[in-house]
C-alpha cells in the first residue's frame, strides 16, 4: 500500500471518529513524517514559524474590532441607515440584513462575525414582520459570509501568508466581486420574498430620514473610510491598520456612543479569544502542507487535472467542486492552508493569477460556511433563531445558487477582480 493511500485512510478514519480536525491533521502528519523518516523536531519548527508573522496578528485584532463595533452600537446604526435606504420594497428587512452585512463586513473579516453582529438585530425583527424563519436565519447566514469576501478578510490574510501574496492586493480584489455577491443575494432575497409578500410597508426613500441616519451613523461609516483609506494610502499596514480600528471602536464606543461597558469589553475579548482559537489549525495544517512535497502531490495533481483538461475555466470549476465538497467538513482555514500548496502552481502554470485565484478560493470558502453538517455561519444563524441547521440547511440553497453564479462570473470575467489591484498597482508604479 502506498504511502499517501495510508495517510488519506488515517486522516478520513479519525476525521469520521470525530477527532477534532487540528488533531486529525497533526497526527496525520506526524504519521507522514514516521513514514519518510523526517525527524518529528519539523513539526515543533512549524509551528513556531507559523505562529510568529507579523500579519497574523490582524486576525484577532479585525475580531475583536469588529466585536466592539457591534456592542458599541456602530451595527446598529449601519443597519439603521441601510433601513432608510431600502424599507419600502418587498423584503424590506431582509434586504436591510444583507446591505449591513455588507457594510460590517467592510468591519469585521469574518463571516460568522458578521453573522452575528447582524443577524442578532435583523433575525427578531424579520419575526415581527410574519418572515418564515428559516428564511430569515437564511439571508443572515448567506450575508454573514460576506464578512470573508469584502476586505478586510481573515481569509485573505491566511491565503496571502501561505501563497506570499500580497495582502493589500488581495484586499482590493474582493471589493468588486464583494458587491457583485451582495446584489445577487439581495436579488434572491428580492424574488423569494415578493413571491411569499413578506415587508415592503416601510417608508419609501426621502432623503431627509436617509441623511439623518447618515449623520447618527457617521462614526460607524468612517470605521471602514478609516481602514481601508489609511491601507490604500499607505499610511499604514494591514496589521496596524487593525490595531487603529480596535482603537477607533474603544473610542466611539466609550467616549461617542457612551455604549460600551466594562462587562461588554470583557464579552468582546472572551468572543475574540474563542473565534481566533482556530489559529491553532495552522500548526499542523502548514506542517501538512510542506509535506505534500516531498510526496509529491503537486506535481501528481497537476498531472492528473490536466491529462482530463487544461481549458483554465475547467480546472477552476473541477476545483470549485472538490473545494466545495471538502467545505462541508473542514474549516475554511484548514482548507486554504492544506490545498493552496497543492493548487496553486496548477493555476499559475495555466496563466491565472494568485491573486484572482486567492479570491476565488474565499468564494468556495464561503459556500462551505453554507454547507452542513460544518457550516460556521449556519451554526451561529441556528442560535440565532432558535431553529436547527437542517431547516436553515434547506431555506440556504437558492443563495448558494447565487454564490456559485458570482463564482462563475469571476472566473468569466478575471478583470472584474483583477482591474482595482492591478490600476493601483499601475499607478503606484
Amino acid at each position: 500500500m502506498s504511502p499517501l493511500l495510508i495517510l488519506a485512510i488515517a486522516f478520513v478514519v479519525l476525521t469520521i471518529m470525530g477527532i477534532p480536525l487540528f488533531v486529525s491533521v497533526g497526527m496525520t502528519t506526524l504519521l507522514a513524517l514516521y513514514l519518510i523518516d523526517i525527524p518529528y523536531t519539523l513539526m515543533a519548527q512549524t509551528g513556531y514559524s507559523s505562529l510568529t508573522p507579523f500579519p497574523l496578528l490582524t486576525i484577532p485584532l479585525f475580531v475583536l474590532a469588529g466585536r466592539l463595533m457591534e456592542v458599541g452600537g456602530m451595527a446598529s446604526r449601519m443597519i439603521g441607515i441601510a433601513t432608510t435606504l431600502v424599507g419600502a420594497y418587498r423584503g424590506s428587512m431582509g434586504l436591510v440584513t444583507v446591505f449591513a452585512c455588507m457594510l460590517f463586513a467592510a468591519l469585521s473579516g469574518s463571516g460568522p462575525a458578521t453573522t452575528a453582529a447582524i443577524g442578532s438585530v435583523t433575525v427578531p425583527a424579520m419575526k415581527r414582520e410574519g418572515y418564515d424563519v428559516p428564511f430569515a436565519a437564511a439571508i443572515t447566514a448567506s450575508a454573514g459570509a460576506l464578512g470573508s469576501l469584502i476586505p478586510p478578510s481573515n481569509l485573505m490574510i491566511i491565503y496571502g501568508l501561505v501563497s506570499e501574496t500580497s495582502i493589500p492586493r488581495l484586499f482590493l480584489a474582493g471589493l468588486l466581486p464583494g458587491l457583485m455577491v451582495t446584489i445577487l443575494l439581495m436579488i434572491t432575497t428580492y424574488i423569494i420574498a415578493r413571491r411569499r409578500g413578506y415587508g415592503g410597508d416601510g417608508a419609501a426613500f426621502t432623503w431627509a430620514p436617509f441623511l439623518k441616519a447618515l449623520w447618527d451613523g457617521k462614526w460607524s461609516i468612517g470605521a471602514p473610510v478609516l481602514i481601508l483609506g489609511g491601507i490604500y494610502g499607505g499610511a499604514f499596514t494591514p496589521t496596524e491598520a487593525a490595531g487603529v480600528a480596535v482603537f477607533y471602536s474603544l473610542f466611539v464606543g466609550l467616549v461617542i456612543y457612551r455604549e460600551l461597558t466594562l462587562q461588554k469589553l470583557i464579552d468582546a475579548l472572551r468572543f475574540t479569544a474563542l473565534l481566533t482559537g482556530i489559529l491553532i489549525l495552522l500548526t499542523p495544517t502548514l506542517a501538512f502542507g510542506q509535506l505534500t512535497a516531498f510526496y509529491d502531490v503537486p506535481t501528481a495533481v497537476q498531472e492528473g487535472i490536466t491529462s482530463l483538461t487544461e481549458n483554465p475555466f475547467l480546472v477552476l470549476l473541477l476545483i470549485a467542486i472538490f473545494y466545495i465538497f471538502i467545505g462541508t467538513f473542514m474549516e475554511s482555514l484548514a482548507q486554504i492552508v492544506l490545498f493552496t500548496a497543492v493548487f496553486l502552481p496548477l493555476v499559475t502554470s495555466l496563466g491565472i493569477d494568485p491573486v484572482l485565484f486567492g479570491v476565488f478560493t474565499v468564494i468556495t470558502c464561503e459556500i462551505g460556511f453554507l454547507t452542513p453538517p460544518l457550516g460556521a455561519n449556519l451554526t451561529v444563524a441556528a442560535r440565532i433563531s432558535g431553529i436547527s441547521i437542517e431547516r436553515i440547511s434547506v431555506a440556504v440553497l437558492p443563495f448558494i445558487l447565487a454564490y456559485i453564479i458570482g463564482m462563475i462570473v469571476l472566473i468569466l470575467i478575471p478583470d472584474l477582480t483583477l482591474f482595482l489591484p492591478n490600476w493601483a498597482y499601475g499607478i503606484a508604479k
